[in-house]
């Protein structure tokens, strides 16, 4: 039994891991502003931005691959090990992104190495997700795994947040013309730089009991998830919502305040901070919350508000003037959304046993969020440039509201985990 101190490390470890790994994965979408026109040179920013956004969801495409790739080495391998291979797929996504020539120096292998780049860091991403959230489930002690597996979602808003506070002291010290030459470089060394880091710290994480007490079973094998296709499905209907509401209210609405409301860049940068920032303290009180009275009453709180209120909040939202009025509307999404994000990675561990946990965490997860999260920002950009925005409100409504009918009908994985088996 290890001491809440050696938990606490390991967790620490693997969630500074998670951290770096998101922020490489949010500079691209930080930064699409400036560096649009070096890889995709065009007339009309709406088109620059669309361009970006279909790499961004390209780059979704490969966390499938990544879940069931990296998944099955983490059950067949061990949690570190495969924890340690994706942030070096990361680092390497991040540094080809750094040192790729603009379009105009050699022309259409541009994009095309931008692509390639996004191809590893989908891939490095769709490992990520699955092993981290197994690992942390596993490691953290039974009355308190809700509040442990928050911190998935603690560093990968953090990381998110770090990628906004480069971009805001850039804006500070660096003229706009000058981030859109090369400025925006900057970051993905950092990110690459910080990954190398995060590597050496994940070398000494200790593994986790449950995979080392069954090391003898056979694991990680696709046609035993096969044995339990009503957690695989639940986990797709549990995350469709959330990855929608939660990919609109942070990568999304940055451009969507810039694009649609006009509100100037420097100021979207640090709403959006502030409020991450909120976002990200609240992940763990919600999920020591969900320790004392379960699972669903916090989904459900995301799927009754999310079906209610998504509309008029992004309704609202267009038409506001003031910086103070934009941040309290995306400060009402996320804390909805709350519900959803600081739970959900305990909630698809404990559905599984531990020789396919990783495999089925990440697997059905990184098809949803391929198919529907990594298409958010294509979707919203392509309704609005055949005027019919408002359409895009209504679309994740409907999907949140889905979600809420599996809220209704899975059981509360709290008294059910297989995490006690």
């Amino acid at each position: 039994m290890r001491s809440e101190k050696k938990i606490i490390s390991n967790v620490l470890k693997g969630s500074l891991g998670n951290l770096i790994e998101w922020f490489d994965w949010y500079v691209y979408a930080s930064f699409a502003i400036y560096f649009a026109p070096s890889f995709f040179p065009a007339h009309d920013k709406t088109a620059e931005l669309l361009s970006t956004a279909a790499v961004f969801a390209i780059g979704f495409l490969m966390r499938p691959l990544g879940s069931l790739v990296l998944g099955k080495y983490a059950d067949q391998h061990g949690r570190r090990a495969a924890l340690t291979l994706s942030v070096l797929i990361m680092a390497s996504g991040s540094f080809i992104i750094a040192l790729t020539p603009s379009y105009a120096q050699i022309g259409i292998f541009a994009p095309a190495i931008l692509i390639l780049a996004r191809l590893f860091q989908g891939l490095s991403l769709g490992g990520e997700y699955g092993t981290s959230a197994t690992y942390l489930s596993e490691m953290a002690s039974a009355g308190h795994r809700g509040f442990y597996a928050s911190f998935q979602y603690v560093t990968l808003i953090s990381g998110q947040l770090i990628a906004l506070g480069v971009q805001i002291i850039l804006q500070m010290t660096m003229t706009e013309t000058a981030l859109t030459s090369w400025g925006w470089r900057i970051p993905f060394f950092i990110g690459a730089l910080g990954a190398l880091v995060v590597l050496i710290l994940r070398l000494s994480m200790e593994e986790s009991d449950q995979f080392i007490a069954q090391s003898k079973k056979a694991k990680g094998r696709l046609r035993d998830l096969m044995r339990y296709p009503k957690a695989v499905l639940t986990v797709v209907g549990l995350t469709l919502g959330g990855t929608i509401a939660f990919y609109t209210y942070t990568t999304y609405l940055q451009k969507f305040m810039i694009n649609s409301v006009g509100l100037p860049k420097q100021q979207v940068a640090w709403i959006n901070f502030a409020a991450l920032f909120i976002f990200m303290i609240l992940q763990p009180f919600a999920g020591a919350l969900s320790d004392k009275i379960g699972r669903k009453p916090l989904l459900f709180w995301f799927g009754g508000l999310g079906t209610v209120l998504t509309i008029p909040i992004l309704t609202l939202l267009s038409h506001v003037k003031s910086g103070w009025a934009a941040f309290g509307l995306m400060m009402a999404g996320l804390i909805i959304v709350t519900g959803y994000t600081s739970i959900n990675a305990i909630v698809k561990a404990e559905m599984f046993p531990t020789e396919i946990r990783a495999l089925g965490v990440g697997l059905p997860y990184g098809l949803t969020v391929a198919i529907f999260g990594g298409t958010v920002e294509y979707v919203a950009l392509y309704l609005k440039k055949i005027n019919h925005e408002n359409w895009f409100f209504i679309y994740v409504t409907l999907v949140i509201a889905i979600s809420l009918v599996v809220y209704w009908r899975m059981t509360d994985t709290k008294h059910t985990s297989k995490l006690d088996e």
